[in-house]
C-alpha cells in the first residue's frame, strides 16, 4: 500500500506506484469520486468508459429497474417542488 503526505497548500504528490498503475503523466487529470462513508475513489481521466463498471455498487443493494429509478427520480423530484422530467410529463 503506498501513501502520501498533504501539504499546507493541500498538494499531495502521487507515489510512483500509483501514478504507474493508473497511468498517469504529466498534466493527466483525475477525478475523486465520493462512494460514502468517507471513502473516495481516484479515477485517472485517461481510463476508459468500462473503468467505471461497478463503481458505484453498493455490497447487499439490490440493482433497480429502469422504472424504479424514474420512479424514485419522480418521488424525489416532486418532494423538492419539482415539475419533473419531460418522460414524466409525456407519460402523464
Amino acid at each position: 500500500m503506498s501513501s502520501a503526505t498533504m501539504t499546507s497548500k493541500g498538494q499531495i504528490t502521487v507515489p510512483k506506484v500509483v501514478r504507474d498503475d493508473l497511468g498517469l503523466v504529466p498534466g493527466a487529470k483525475v477525478l475523486f469520486v465520493k462512494l460514502g462513508d468517507g471513502h473516495y475513489r481516484l479515477v485517472a481521466r485517461t481510463g476508459e468508459v468500462s473503468d467505471l463498471a461497478g463503481m458505484l455498487h453498493r455490497e447487499g443493494q439490490q440493482p433497480l429497474s429502469l422504472t424504479d429509478m424514474d420512479e424514485g427520480m419522480a418521488a424525489a423530484a416532486a418532494e423538492s417542488g419539482h415539475a419533473g422530467t419531460a418522460r414524466a410529463r409525456a407519460d402523464e
